[in-house]
């Protein structure tokens, strides 16, 4: 399948029963496969919203009734939905974005790119909030971290978001799925559905009570710290004997795969750490593997995001170097290869 429906067929197995969106490229055919399969369902709903700025509104209406929920976009289509998502955090609801990431700033290009990395990880709206970021990098992780993402977003009550970018979405590879579609879609016991019998429920973000308001955020804050030790993955690839480790995640990562592949056969030790959650992100690992390597090469198609979360988690005890394509150039493995030799041996490393 193709990597943007791989997403959609693994959104209806796992409940979604709403589905918002807004035509944008390279993740149209997300929106046009929950478009022919989620309408047909029974108690499901596909709408094309007027803008994203509806769909995410919509999303937010739609996690307050209680229901599996999604949206999905590319780069400048999520940054319209970024105030929404702060309401959502706000109101500790959970809901699934997709990103399938393309070049910017600005309109820029349909052409893959990393670009999001800031916006995703930081939040990207107003406030203190924070959302999980999951980075597949093969259509088969797209499938599964879908599945993932909402069972993560009911278990926290977050937003969590999928990033991927242009070349994954386009990419048709084999997939597996692991589920089943549930005869009944879930809903939440905590659900808005009416007052009949009990007290009325309010879900709203605004309060003048600034110490009410603190409390929320500490609220939060306790939950993402809850989050940080539950939820941070990331894979280690070929790094037991490595004298420089690569970090790179999503698509960078199966280039590097292919780099660090080539230069093994040439006798360079060299292996790689790719983050598979962005945010919570694998400090832990990348400063345990500093105690032993002490060069660091992170590979990003953008101009250096995810190298400062790096820089971060070395503490300063070891070099990080970065090399990148921004705009949308996709590098290939060679290219990366020749990268990899020219720093290793540079630093003079055996």
């Amino acid at each position: 399948m193709y990597g943007n429906t791989a997403i959609a067929e693994a959104a209806i197995r796992a409940g979604c029963q709403c589905y918002f969106g807004y035509p944008i490229t390279p993740q149209n055919e997300l929106t046009e496969y929950m478009a022919a399969h989620l309408g047909r369902r029974k108690g499901c709903s596909f709408v094309q919203a007027e803008s994203e700025v509806a769909a995410i509104n919509m999303v937010h209406g739609a996690a307050a009734a209680g229901v599996r929920t999604m949206t999905s976009s590319s780069s400048p289509g999520i940054s319209l939905k970024q105030e929404g998502i702060s309401y959502i955090a706000a109101c500790q609801l959970p809901a699934v974005i997709v990103n399938m990431s393309r070049g910017g700033p600005g309109l820029g290009s349909i052409i893959a790119a990393q670009s999001d990395y800031f916006q995703s990880t930081r939040g990207g709206g107003h406030g203190d909030y924070r959302t999980i970021v999951l980075a597949p990098a093969s259509v088969q992780e797209l499938a599964d971290l879908t599945h993932k993402a909402f069972d993560l977003a009911d278990k926290y009550r977050v937003p969590v978001m999928i990033l991927g970018d242009g070349m994954l979405g386009q990419m048709m590879e084999p997939v597996e799925f692991q589920h089943k579609a549930p005869s009944k879609p879930p809903v939440r016991s905590d659900a808005l559905g009416g007052a009949k019998g009990r007290s009325s429920k309010i879900v709203k973000t605004f309060t003048s009570n600034p110490i009410e308001l603190e409390e929320i955020n500490w609220s939060l804050f306790r939950r993402y710290q809850l989050i940080k030790s539950n939820e941070t993955t990331f894979e280690n690839f070929m790094t037991e004997d490595a004298k420089m480790t690569v970090v790179a995640f999503g698509i960078s990562a199966r280039i590097a795969k292919g780099a660090i592949k080539s230069v093994r056969a040439n006798g360079l030790k060299v292996g790689m750490i790719r983050p598979i959650s962005l945010w919570p992100f694998p400090y832990d690992a990348i400063k345990q593997a500093a105690k032993k390597t002490k060069d660091f090469l992170v590979f990003e198609m953008n101009m250096g995001q995810m190298v400062e979360d790096v820089q971060l988690a070395v503490e300063g005890g070891a070099d990080v170097t970065f090399y990148g394509r921004p705009g949308g150039v996709i590098p290939t493995p060679s290219e990366f290869a020749r990268v990899i030799s020219r720093n290793y041996l540079q630093k003079g490393l055996k």
